[in-house]
């Protein structure tokens, strides 16, 4: 009995000798896995942050590079400022109220300062972070006095203050559409543009020339690690082992020339004065290069860069004259009268209207049961006074022979309803209708047409397009994509990139035709009938283009202001042209938002910015055209 019991008790611990082997034997390979893993599988992981431990890395921000106009004028630049950067982990008792003296913050500001501060986890409060940006020059002098009250025994200092090169605007508010402005990067962004260098607390382009061309004005950042002990204090004396470089000096950024001349912007900015809001749009005709884009009102990048407040903002952005909208690329209008030279292609080019053709205006032209109105009694008109008097029957007339169709087609292959391809900020895109898009709807009538073919009904153009559009006329049918950057250059002027011009479409048109065109177009200036004769200057640059006055419907209501509500009303006034007429250089579009007519508001502005602009050398060059014109 005796025998059996301790046989029974040697096998059962047997059986638990072999669990104790086989845990102790897990145990040991799950401890040679983590050794594995730790020593060879995150060996490179595991020596940075044992690295860290011992150095200090201290980034060198780049440089961001400089934009010019086509003139060598700077346009957006880098000046000198100074960020504050703390580590918290030096911070001594007291010298968290003396900053906040130092810096001259308010009860809101220190309350903000304490929060982000106590928010530092303790992993982090060995590094430097970055708390206030641009403190001015009053502050920073303030800082380096009292040094020596935030430094340490040990000669650690809890403060220091990193020069930093920000963004400065010399034209500050013009142009500000197009050049764009800067941001931080947020915090959801970090995640996707951290492998590209990005880190947190940089800036980063949000619009126009500053977003678009990001990757080549911003440069790549450089660092420099130096040994620090266990209180993060720098050892002076000792040198950095291992493969690891110690300096890695910034990369700064490419500079960008741009197409746009800012001396014309400036005459376009006086020729605006007295209006309250619009734009203008001036393209070389020969090159698609963007000479001037203008948007009014607009907004102040220099104060944008500082940081608006609440305030400020809000008043930009409830501002009824919307200043935070770019007029030339983003906002669409009817073209009104501007859109009439293409619905008078589309009829010759199918050979459904004779230009000798004339049509009897007696005011109002007869619909079935609707009396379209004229903008007057123009009596018989052909082709060429229908386009210098602006009349409207002769239109209706063309829309009727010609159809929707035909009209919309030659408007689009001249860009009109398709985004011109400029490549800065948000672009609409306008629209064009075919007569499908109203069948889709069930909404098509036959007065549809007649609408488009005076740019009125669904029609609706971005300044771009119809400028590029006027240039394609100019230029014999060359439709161009508009380009606003002429070249990238080191920042010792060595050129990198030219860029050459894009050509978009050729518009197959017959030339005749398009000369008869350019003749209307010459004679709505320069003809005594025309609607921009009244704006004429004598001797001047002989300049072709034609007026419109676009009529507003869901016209905005402010009950609490009459003035306005009756400035609401009023039609937007264009004028889209181009000069000089023999040898053109320029087209030019305006627009001038509840103006009234197009030939009394828009082409004044017009003339007197290409007059300016172009000078008495282009009037010397056609000096003999005008009164040969003027025979006809």
């Amino acid at each position: 009995m005796n025998l059996l019991s301790v046989r029974r008790e040697v096998g059962e611990f047997r059986k638990r000798y072999r669990f104790m082997a086989l845990f102790v034997v897990a145990v040991f390979t799950v401890l040679l896995a983590r050794m594995m893993q730790l020593q060879v599988v995150d060996h490179e992981h595991y020596a940075e942050i044992a690295r860290e431990n011992i150095t200090k890395t201290i980034s060198l921000p780049a440089t961001r590079g400089i934009v010019r106009d086509r003139g060598g004028r700077v346009v957006v630049s880098n000046r000198a400022s100074w960020d504050v950067f703390l580590t918290p982990m030096l911070l001594e008792e007291g010298d968290v109220a003396l900053i906040e003296e130092l810096l001259g913050l308010d009860p809101e500001a220190r309350a903000d300062f304490e929060e982000r501060l106590a928010a530092i986890p303790e992993r982090r409060r060995s590094h430097q972070i970055r708390f206030f940006t641009d403190v001015s020059r009053e502050e920073l002098a303030a800082l380096e006095t009292h040094a020596a009250d935030l430094t340490d025994e040990h000669g650690r200092t809890a403060v220091d203050v990193v020069a930093t090169p920000v963004r400065t605007y010399p034209f500050r508010a013009l142009s500000a559409h197009a050049i764009g402005y800067l941001n931080e990067i947020r915090a959801e962004e970090l995640a996707e543009l951290r492998p590209a260098g990005y880190r947190r607390g940089d800036l980063i382009g949000r619009t126009g020339i500053e977003r678009a061309w990001e990757n080549i004005l911003r440069g790549r950042r450089g660092f420099r690690r130096v040994p620090v002990d266990a209180q993060n204090h720098v050892i002076e004396d000792e040198v950095l082992e291992g493969s690891e470089p110690t300096l890695v000096e910034p990369v700064p950024g490419r500079d960008v020339t741009l197409t746009l001349d800012m001396e014309l912007m400036r005459i376009v900015e006086r020729a605006f004065r007295g209006h309250p809001s619009g734009g203008a749009v001036v393209v070389d005709v020969r090159t698609g290069a963007v000479r001037a884009l203008f948007s009014k009102p607009s907004y102040d990048l220099e104060a944008w860069s500082r940081g608006l407040s609440r305030s400020d903002y809000a008043s930009l952005r409830d501002d009824p004259f919307r200043p935070l909208i770019d007029k030339t690329l983003y906002e669409t209008y009817f073209p009104a009268s501007t859109f009439k030279p293409f619905s008078a292609l589309a009829a010759l080019e199918e050979g459904l209207m004779d230009p000798g053709t004339r049509v009897n205006c007696a005011g109002f032209y007869e619909f079935g049961r609707s009396r379209p109105r004229c903008t007057g009694v123009h009596s018989d008109v052909d082709l060429r006074s229908a386009l210098v008097q602006s009349c409207n029957v002769y239109f209706y007339r063309l829309a009727e022979l010609t159809g929707l169709d035909r009209i919309t087609r030659i408007a689009q292959d001249f860009g009109l309803g398709r985004r011109t391809g400029i490549g800065i900020n948000a672009e609409a895109s306008g629209f064009v209708p075919l007569r499908e898009w109203y069948e889709r709807r069930e909404a098509w009538q036959g007065g549809i047409a007649l609408n488009a073919a005076i740019g009125q009904g669904d029609t609706r153009v971005t300044l771009v397009q119809l400028a590029m559009a006027y240039a394609a006329i100019a230029n014999g049918g060359t439709l161009y994509v508009p380009q606003v950057v002429e070249r990238i250059t080191t920042p010792d002027g060595a050129t990198l990139e030219e860029l050459a011009p894009r050509v978009r479409r050729r518009v197959h048109v017959d030339p005749e035709n398009l000369a008869r065109i350019v003749d209307g177009l010459y004679g709505v200036v320069n003809d005594p009938d025309g609607t921009a004769f009244a704006a004429r200057i004598d001797d001047g640059v002989a300049i072709a283009g034609k007026t419109g006055t676009a009529q507003l419907t869901g016209r905005i209501r402010l009950e609490s202001d009459i003035a306005r509500d009756e400035y609401h009303r009023r039609a937007h006034a264009w004028f889209a042209g181009f000069a000089p007429v023999e040898h053109p250089e320029l087209a030019i579009v305006v627009l001038v938002e509840h103006g009234g007519p197009g030939g009394r508001i828009a082409a004044p502005i017009a003339i007197q910015i290409l007059q300016e602009y172009l000078g008495v050398e282009a009037a010397a060059g056609t000096e003999a055209l005008v009164p040969a014109r003027g025979e006809r």
